[in-house]
């Protein structure tokens, strides 16, 4: 099914490469500083006491690759643009970076963080507060459909970080509720989402109304050139911390495709995987919102259970969704790409793209909610006669080969 391009294959590695390239050589070497200290430990990084043992107590023993390379510049002051895979502790790199330049004796918003779904900003405020345990941290996360008065009420009373989504931030700025005089770092988490059409307008907008020499930090597992080209607007000579395209394959997660042939097939072949799945904890994914509540329908339908979440369903039914799979009291959970992104949910060890993604850079979002951080998992692709040029672009994308699904999938997870 890999061998040859099949006809109209969209991706184009050789063009990719080059226009990175020619982003990053001649005129980049001038942009771009490089950065090449590694620390193999989290105690020679002269972290605070407190910090270390916020790190230590949230479960960490050694800094990934991505920490070990990240967390010091960022805590030096430099503007950064770090990329690296899923799950390998990015968003513990830049809070421990804005949790070691804080003053904790002024009770006023010192750090931004933005990122682009309301999960995710909850997901970050929630590691902010654990790493900054022993610092008295105070971190609020503002995001939509949620109280605008409630946000109000905490941020006049002072918080050192604020985590939110763009629209809600932009408001509160706005509004003057959120002021920016002290503001002092600026994260763009998941940047490549960010920097996309939907975000672009509103970041900028944002970045108007921040202090002059706010440091920046610009972190995602994809980094395509359009999105470096932007970073420069607004970035002051950023050490760059970039893996290439073709080391961003997760390792420790196999790679599987099921050939359904006909879209109407999917519906049987998850079915018959079904009693696999329920061992583990596993997430579907799906590409419409609509897609979600037809096969929640289908599953139910027959007596399998599972959970939904999707864009559409108000925040607090969302809440409940992800507290329930978090716990493991939810052993299925069917999902459209809001969830690809930074959801962390340790227990996840098999993804179901029963729809492929429609764009090869949200292959690696997707199945990097299982394997978190160095744990095995399992991803299966369901592939049709019409997503074979799909399959064929993301095994094109990552440099990897996707392998036929064997009978034996109960003894992978």
């Amino acid at each position: 099914m890999a061998s040859a391009a099949p006809e109209g294959s969209q991706f184009d590695a050789r063009q990719f490469d080059a226009k990175m390239n020619e982003l990053l050589s001649t005129d980049g070497q001038e942009f771009f500083t490089s950065y090449d200290e590694v620390y193999e430990s989290f105690d020679s990084m002269r972290l605070h006491e407190n910090l270390l043992r916020g790190i230590y107590a949230y479960g960490f023993e050694k800094p990934s690759a991505i920490q070990q390379r990240g967390i010091v510049p960022f805590c030096k002051g430099l503007d950064v643009i770090q990329q690296a895979q899923s799950g390998t502790g990015k968003t513990a790199t830049f809070c421990s970076g804005i949790l070691q330049q804080l003053d904790y004796e002024l009770v006023q918003c010192q750090a931004l963080v933005l990122a682009p779904t309301r999960e995710l900003a909850q997901q970050i405020e929630k590691v902010m507060r654990a790493l900054g345990d022993y610092l008295n941290v105070k971190v609020h996360a503002c995001v939509g459909g949620t109280s605008v008065r409630e946000d109000q009420r905490i941020l006049q009373a002072g918080v050192h970080v604020v985590v939110g989504t763009p629209g809600r931030v932009f408001d509160m700025l706005r509004r003057q509720s959120l002021r920016p005089d002290y503001i002092k770092m600026f994260v763009l988490d998941e940047a490549d989402e960010m920097l996309s059409r939907g975000f672009k307008d509103q970041i900028y907008d944002i970045f108007q109304l921040l202090p002059a020499k706010v440091q920046v930090g610009v972190f995602s597992a994809t980094m395509p050139p359009e999105a470096l080209e932007i970073t420069r607007k607004f970035m002051n000579k950023p050490v760059r911390i970039l893996v290439k395209r073709d080391e961003l394959t997760l390792e420790g997660i196999k790679q599987f495709y099921v050939n359904v042939e006909k879209e109407e097939w999917k519906l049987e072949t998850l079915c018959d995987l079904y009693e696999t799945l329920a061992i583990t904890q596993s997430v579907i994914f799906v590409n419409t919102r609509r897609k979600v509540d037809w096969l929640t329908d289908k599953m139910r339908g027959r007596d399998h259970t599972v959970s939904a979440t999707h864009g559409d369903m108000d925040q607090n039914t969302r809440d409940i969704i992800m507290r329930e799979f978090r716990s493991g009291s939810s052993r299925v959970l069917i999902t459209t790409d809001l969830l690809a992104r930074g959801i962390d949910v340790q227990q996840v060890s098999l993804v179901i793209n029963f729809d492929l993604p429609t764009q090869p850079e949200n292959y690696l979002h997707r199945i990097g909610r299982s394997g978190r951080f160095g744990r095995k998992g399992v991803a299966i692709n369901f592939v049709t006669k019409d997503d074979e040029r799909m399959l064929f672009d993301i095994q094109k994308f990552y440099n990897v080969q996707v392998e036929e699904l064997p009978s034996n999938i109960a003894d992978l997870l």
